[in-house]
C-alpha cells in the first residue's frame, strides 16, 4: 500500500472531527490527496449500521456481542470499499475511529474476551492497520461540557454511547491510554484539553515524523 492510513481515537467530545478537518486541510495544502472517513460509517452500509448502533430504538438494549459484530461489519465494508482503494492511489486516509474503538469499548469496557475481539478484527480488516493512531485524551467532565455545547437538531438526544455513565467513559479513557502504553510506536497520545490551535500543532508535530 502506497498511501498512509491514520486513525483518530478518544472519548466522547474530545474533538476528533475538528482535528481531522484541520489536518486534512493542512495536508491538502501540501498537495497530498486526502480521504476523510468515519466509523461506523463511510459507506451506505456503514451509515445504516451507524444509525442502528447509535440512534435507532431497535438498538436499545443491544448486547456487546451484537455491537462487536455490527461495528466489524461496517468496518469490513469501509476497508474494502474506501480505505484500501484510497491507499492504493497514494492517498492519506484519515479515519474518525477504527478498530481500537472496538477493542476499548466492546473489549476492555464491555468485557468481551480480548482474543475473540482480536479474531473478529483480523477477519474484518486483515492487514489494514493504521500506521499512526492519535488518541485525543480529555477528562470526562470536560468532554461532557463540550457535548452540551454541541449543536443538535431540535429534540435531538445523546446517542447510546454518549448517554453512558461517567464511570463508563472513565474506563474508555483508561482503555485508550493502556493501548498507547502497549503500542507506543503506533498509538500516540495528545492532550486534548488545550485550545483547538494548540491541539492542532501537537497533532502536526506527530504527523511530520510519520510523513
Amino acid at each position: 500500500m502506497a498511501g498512509v492510513f491514520i486513525s483518530f481515537e478518544g472519548g466522547e467530545g474530545c474533538g476528533k472531527s475538528t482535528q481531522i478537518q484541520r489536518l486534512a486541510a493542512r495536508l491538502g495544502k501540501t498537495g497530498r490527496k486526502v480521504v476523510v472517513t468515519r466509523e461506523p460509517g463511510g459507506t451506505m452500509l456503514g451509515e445504516t449500521i451507524r444509525h442502528l448502533l447509535k440512534h435507532a430504538r431497535e438498538g436499545r438494549g443491544m448486547c456487546p456481542e451484537s455491537e462487536l459484530l455490527l461495528f466489524s461489519a461496517a468496518r469490513a465494508q469501509l476497508v474494502r470499499s474506501v480505505i484500501l482503494p484510497a491507499l492504493a492511489e497514494d492517498a492519506v486516509v484519515l479515519s474518525d475511529r477504527f478498530f481500537d474503538s472496538t477493542t476499548v469499548y466492546q473489549g476492555m469496557v464491555r468485557g468481551l474476551d480480548p482474543l475473540m475481539v482480536a479474531a473478529v478484527h483480523q477477519m474484518a480488516v486483515g492487514d489494514c492497520v493504521p500506521r499512526l493512531t492519535v488518541v485525543l485524551a480529555l477528562p470526562v467532565k470536560e468532554g461532557r461540557k463540550r457535548l452540551m455545547r454541541r449543536v443538535r437538531p431540535v429534540g435531538g438526544e445523546h446517542d447510546r454511547f454518549e448517554a453512558e455513565s461517567d464511570e463508563f467513559h472513565q474506563n474508555v479513557l483508561k482503555g485508550f491510554l493502556q493501548l498507547a502504553e502497549a503500542e507506543p510506536k503506533r498509538v500516540k497520545v495528545v492532550d486534548a484539553g488545550g485550545t483547538v490551535d494548540a491541539v492542532e500543532k501537537a497533532v502536526w508535530r506527530i504527523m511530520r515524523r510519520v510523513l
